[in-house]
């Protein structure tokens, strides 16, 4: 916008050179400029002292704003600049932001003295400048909104706001622990659920970066846990396929780690993702897929995929002891789970009516607030030294 006004201005006044300047330490940088044919004389980047320009002596009266003759100003005569472009005519006004900043000038000049200016032309190019102090302010503002955002997720990964959870995955028939599934959880200001975390970091390209950090962090914990246990850890396709994932994995047991690819993923391209996966798998690494039964995009994971583990949503696995459409709907899975040599996790389980329910279906595993919630790695490991919560002994 600001840019097409500076061609306004320009051709309405029939002057060579328009530009945009921005203050920064004593010197007018150009930001915008709409000169054609002149890049060796101006062009956005370049740089003036205000010592050698007009702008300083319009801004502290010394020099009108509208300037039709710059003859006829001994200042602008002796300035360097006025011979050296030539100027032979000038119009600026000052840019201030809406908290009152003096942001730079909005400025027009022209090789030859144009008498016709008016005092009508000058408050045009002021409605020009508070449009502009308008989109610059916008742009500042997200600017400052991105660098804020880049300087959360960058804490994040370095570890100053990240920390993991781990939510026990439990045998419904020995009533023994199997695995743990990390999950983040961020301290970081302000305040929203991982999801929030995750899709900021995206936006500002660290998205990767930060799925990264946080399997990393999960592992650590991974020889805390007895040798039968593994731990689930969730991985984008884009991660998984960047490289970020299996950077990840370095240095740790890989046939003890299962690897959960939500629903809600998009994958653009199976082949592409399964070739990522190929190597990991081949040293022991499980896939599930999550959320099954969430939506159509589960089911193509599945068939895509051929996953090692598939997850029952909660959204299914909820109230699923009085609603014969879900019950339906989850026996249909187990049984599509045995045909394709795969093992059934049941997520959300709140009740002892649910997970009774499931065990009858068939599910083989489960994990819940019902059977435990998140905890840190400490109290996780003594679950497994301590065996079945209280709701799974007979």
């Amino acid at each position: 916008m600001v840019k097409r006004a500076l061609q306004a201005i320009r051709s309405h006044l029939d002057m060579e050179v328009a530009y945009v300047s921005e203050f920064v330490d004593n010197r007018a940088v150009f930001r915008q400029v709409d000169a054609p044919g002149l890049d060796a004389k101006i062009k956005v980047g370049d740089s003036h002292s205000l010592d050698d320009i007009y702008c300083r002596h319009i801004l502290e009266g010394r020099l009108p704003q509208i300037i039709p003759d710059t003859a006829a100003e001994p200042i602008a005569v002796a300035l360097p600049i006025t011979q050296a472009v030539p100027v032979g005519k000038h119009m600026s006004v000052p840019i201030r932001l809406p908290d009152g900043e003096l942001y730079g000038m909005f400025c027009c000049l022209g090789f030859a003295p144009d008498h016709s200016l008016h005092e009508r032309d000058l408050q045009m190019m002021k409605v020009f400048a508070d449009l502009a102090a308008f989109e610059i302010n916008r742009d500042r503002t997200a600017t400052q909104k991105a660098e804020e955002k880049h300087g959360r997720i960058r804490n994040a990964i370095d570890g100053q706001a990240l920390s993991i959870v781990y939510q026990p995955i439990w045998n419904i028939e020995t009533r023994k622990p199997i695995g743990v599934e990390s999950l983040s959880r961020f301290a970081g200001a302000p305040a929203r659920s991982p999801d929030k975390w995750f899709s900021e970091a995206a936006e500002t390209g660290l998205g990767t970066a930060l799925e990264g950090a946080a399997i990393h962090l999960a592992l650590l914990a991974l020889q805390s846990f007895p040798p039968q246990a593994y731990l689930s850890v969730n991985a984008s396709p884009e991660t998984i396929q960047s490289g970020e994932f299996e950077s990840a994995l370095d240095g740790f047991q890989t046939d003890r780690i299962v690897l959960e690819i939500t629903e809600h993923a998009r994958v653009d391209d199976y082949d592409k993702l399964l070739n990522a996966m190929e190597p990991l798998r081949a040293r022991g690494l499980r896939l599930a897929v999550d959320d099954a039964g969430a939506g159509y995009a589960s089911l193509q994971h599945i068939l895509h995929l051929r996953p090692d583990i598939i997850k029952l949503d909660m959204a299914l696995t909820r109230s699923v002891d009085l609603d014969p459409a879900r019950r339906a709907l989850a026996q249909a899975l187990v049984g599509f789970a045995h045909q394709l040599n795969s093992r059934i996790v049941a997520e959300g389980v709140e009740t002892a009516s649910e997970l009774n329910t499931l065990r009858a279906l068939g599910v083989e595993a489960a994990q819940g607030y019902y059977l435990a919630r998140p905890m840190p790695r400490e109290d996780a490991v003594k679950l497994f030294e301590g065996g079945a919560p209280a709701v799974l002994v007979a």
